[in-house]
């Protein structure tokens, strides 16, 4: 050890305290939040097993082994079942979101332990642990220097994804905390994640949770055989950080203060709306604002307050986000979402095919869609939304959002989840007995022995 690298690392710390936990031991309402992640997870896979990226995702995979693909009767090894769940999971932007992050845990996290377990420990306890170790170690990375991954051009999921998937793998399988120091450094070489998808609507954002799952899963078994990876990944001078946040200085605490102790996994969000989460309260007020009876023709123009840290993934180039190109990237575009969601009462599965994008009505509303920054908006720790509509006779309404549905202050309940598995599911073109089967199963997974089979084809 060099005199100027600390004595106990920030890894070091955090791996002594995921190996300290011990199935059951974790509070009610994480493992009924594990649940709530399970059910989703699932039935996002379910939904996006047709659509051409997870095609061309099965195809580009060279990993047959004896793992599930759920939905596919192709097996895959744990590497490449993880990969191609985690990009379902993810691929209709519908998945859980972090808050304070912005993260998304469930579709890295959920198909990395199972299929780890699936293939190397069937241990339905140690799936839940391991679960809620990878769920908390991602979100509470996020918290460490807020916004600053996003702000550098990555995508913090893919980032901190292939760190929290390393751990929550290494707690699954019951690495000791050396060895999960070494996968918590060696998935710190294989993190990444660009947001360049942003420019055109490109899938590359869809892989990063399945990239980052599969990483934590490579990392995780090479920790366990011995390979060495840097204690130092997060704090270092060429550490995590340093990489993607370009600092190396940064609230630590927030990762490993209070580990083990409170869980912000219990916070997770779930999306009432398959689309970038910050956009998702401005839906909720252009639809309330239609539900006044305002008629689109009378509204002259629409201006939203926004946080600055949101502006180059939802609203910039302007003229993209009103008009998008394609219907990924309408999924990151506030004027269309907005537009979409005050004509059509909502914002569903159905609004981003190619025909839903160029709707003449919603477009006609987009364009009038602009935005202010409002410095004192608290965007991370909060997402809000606000319309203020100028109308043709020089009248002003207005509609705020204060929260997130779905999160912190209005979480979905547990039927408010399975009916969202149940439209995920048919959407994918589950029969309803399918549906019943899959909720039987999971209710029970945690509980026993990990097989996934019934979840095949």
């Amino acid at each position: 050890m060099t005199p100027d690298l600390p004595k106990i690392s920030v890894a070091e710390t955090l791996a002594a305290k995921i190996a300290a936990l011990k199935p059951g031991a974790l509070p009610a309402a994480t493992t009924r939040k594990c649940e709530d992640l399970l059910i989703d997870v699932v039935g996002l896979c379910a939904t996006a097993r047709n659509e051409d990226y997870i095609a061309s995702a099965l195809k580009g995979c060279d990993d047959d082994g004896p793992c599930t693909a759920i939905g596919h009767a192709r097996t895959l090894n744990a590497a490449g079942a993880a990969f191609v769940n985690g990009t379902a999971a993810h691929g209709e932007d519908f998945d859980d979101t972090f808050e304070g992050g912005p993260v998304h845990a469930g579709a890295v996290i959920v198909p990395a332990v199972l299929a780890a377990c699936e293939r190397h420990s069937p241990d339905g306890r140690m799936a839940l642990i391991g679960i809620a170790v990878g769920t908390e170690v991602l979100c509470r990375l996020s918290l460490v220097v807020p916004k600053a991954v996003h702000k550098a051009g990555f995508h913090p999921t893919a980032v901190f994804g292939a760190i929290g998937a390393a751990a929550g793998v290494g707690a699954a399988l019951g690495l000791n905390a050396a060895q999960i120091v070494d996968a918590l450094g060696i998935a710190g070489s294989m993190a990444g994640g660009l947001i360049e998808y942003l420019a055109e609507g490109a899938w590359t954002k869809r892989l990063h949770a399945g990239w980052a799952a599969q990483s934590g899963i490579r990392a995780a078994l090479l920790a366990r055989a011995g390979f060495i990876g840097p204690r130092t990944v997060f704090e270092g001078t060429h550490g995590l950080f340093q990489g993607f946040a370009h600092t190396t200085h940064g609230d630590y605490d927030a990762l490993v203060g209070d580990f083990g102790e409170r869980w912000v996994t219990d916070t997770l969000a779930f999306k009432p709306y398959p689309c970038g989460t910050m956009a998702q309260p401005y839906i909720d007020c252009a639809r309330r604002l239609a539900a006044r009876g305002v008629r689109a023709e009378d509204i002259k123009e629409i201006v939203c307050e926004v946080a600055e840290g949101t502006v180059h993934r939802l609203w910039e180039p302007l003229i993209d986000k009103q008009r998008p190109r394609n219907g990924y990237a309408a999924k990151f575009a506030t004027p269309y979402l907005l537009a979409t969601g005050f004509v059509h009462g909502g914002v569903g599965l159905g609004a981003f095919t190619d025909s839903a994008i160029h709707d003449a009505r919603v477009l006609a509303l987009a364009a009038k869609v602009k935005f202010a920054i409002d410095p004192k908006n608290p965007y991370p720790a909060n997402y809000t939304g606000h319309i203020r509509a100028t109308m043709k006779d020089g009248s002003v309404i207005e509609q705020r959002q204060p929260h997130l549905r779905g999160g912190a202050k209005e979480p979905l309940t547990r039927r408010d989840v399975t009916d969202k598995f149940a439209l995920n599911a048919a959407h994918g073109g589950w029969t309803s007995a399918q549906s019943d089967a899959a909720l039987k199963l999971m209710a029970a997974l945690y509980h026993g022995r990990i097989d996934l089979s019934s979840l095949r084809g």
